[in-house]
């Protein structure tokens, strides 16, 4: 029986790609010279550091254009609330991989209520969709891409 498999994936080293360059695009801008502004990435997760909330929002911009010019999707990124201290302001932002299994039950929802001849399965922190026919599971791909999921989603593993 004809398969695929829902993941969302991040590829890691084009992350740590836009960090360098975002890093590198501070420590030459004039606004930012003598600052301690950067951005550190440790596993899945980004730690924004700037003087003050606005220049946090300032790094943030620029972060997001370098991920944006590297094909990685800014929604991706789960922001959490910003620490500001006096004299200096950081904000953890967490790279999702993977599907998270509320947003898996909503895709196996989404699916069934569709009317699709499939059977969709939550496998982890991905989601399996079987079918009998090829056209069926193309068509749920092409369903997939138009539902507005606030979540990026690959289709892989594609078996007759």
């Amino acid at each position: 029986m004809p398969s695929f498999d829902i993941v969302s994936k991040t590829d890691h080293h084009e992350v740590t790609n836009a960090v360098d360059q975002t890093n590198r695009e501070i420590s030459t801008r004039f606004d930012f010279k003598g600052t301690s502004a950067r951005v550190e990435l440790t596993k899945n997760t980004l730690n924004v550091i700037a003087p003050s909330d606005f220049q946090l929002k300032q790094v943030d911009d620029i972060l997001r254009n370098k991920l944006s010019k590297r094909q990685v999707d800014v929604r991706v990124l789960n922001y959490k609330t910003p620490d500001i201290k006096l004299n200096e302001a950081r904000q953890e932002i967490e790279v999702q991989q993977g599907i998270e299994t509320e947003m898996a039950k909503k895709i196996v929802k989404l699916i069934k209520e569709s009317n699709f001849k499939v059977q969709a399965a939550i496998q982890g922190d991905q989601v399996r969709v079987t079918g009998k026919k090829r056209d069926d599971l193309q068509a749920v791909i092409a369903f997939l891409r138009e539902s507005k999921l606030n979540l990026p989603l690959q289709f892989e593993n594609f078996r007759d």
